[in-house]
């Protein structure tokens, strides 16, 4: 009898170790499993040059382990008081390569962008000898480039990204105005004075990145 008691015991013990280790498998895991999942839409916002601020979308597809992420970024808006009227917008679209494959951490991206700008003065002082005249002057502002740049971001449902690198492309080294005084209208051009990061073969790219990840 007291080895009966005894065999039962054993048993009982046996069967509770066993179920606590496939207990505590299953919880490595599931928690394996959640480390490694992916959050395959991210949308946000960037602030930074050339793109000032706007909203920005990417999606990782299952290519190449989840190393792929066509993205599209988009800027634009008006400001328009009783002294200037300003229309920009900034358009941006490619794919970023994620060095590992889970969809963040470091990544190089390929993109192409579009920057357009129209500025308009207007109730400006024109004198000529003893006359003076009020009139409007305008001008614009536009570019393509090829973006290729190097970024990283963070991985959660809330997401930090960076991205520095250049846009190459043929930038103006003028920009044409049209003045328009007393229904009589003028064009001239002048030259772009020295802006750090901006020249006539590219731009400078710089900017930060937060938003949601799902």
């Amino acid at each position: 009898m007291k080895n009966t008691y005894l065999n039962l015991i054993f048993i009982l013990t046996f069967l509770f170790i066993t179920s606590l280790s496939h207990s505590q498998v299953t919880k490595t895991e599931i928690k394996k499993l959640d480390s490694t999942k992916v959050k395959h839409v991210n949308i946000g916002f960037k602030v930074g040059i050339p793109n000032l601020i706007g909203g920005s979308a990417e999606i990782i597809l299952p290519a190449l382990g989840n190393r792929i992420g066509p993205y599209i970024d988009y800027s634009g808006f008006n400001i328009d008081t009783d002294e200037v009227g300003t229309n920009l917008s900034y358009l941006e679209y490619g794919a970023n390569l994620y060095f590992n494959p889970k969809g963040s951490g470091f990544f190089i991206s390929l993109g192409q962008a579009k920057f357009d700008s129209d500025l308009t003065f207007y109730d400006l002082i024109f004198t000529n000898g003893d006359m003076s005249s009020t009139g409007t002057i305008s001008t614009d502002f536009n570019f393509n480039t090829t973006n290729l740049k190097l970024g990283i971001k963070t991985s959660g449902t809330f997401y930090f990204r960076f991205e520095v690198g250049f846009g190459f492309g043929d930038i103006p080294d003028s920009i044409d105005f049209t003045a328009t005084v007393d229904g009589i209208t003028e064009s001239f051009s002048e030259e772009i004075p020295p802006i750090p990061g901006l020249g006539q073969s590219g731009i400078l790219i710089g900017n930060i990145g937060f938003g949601v990840a799902f």
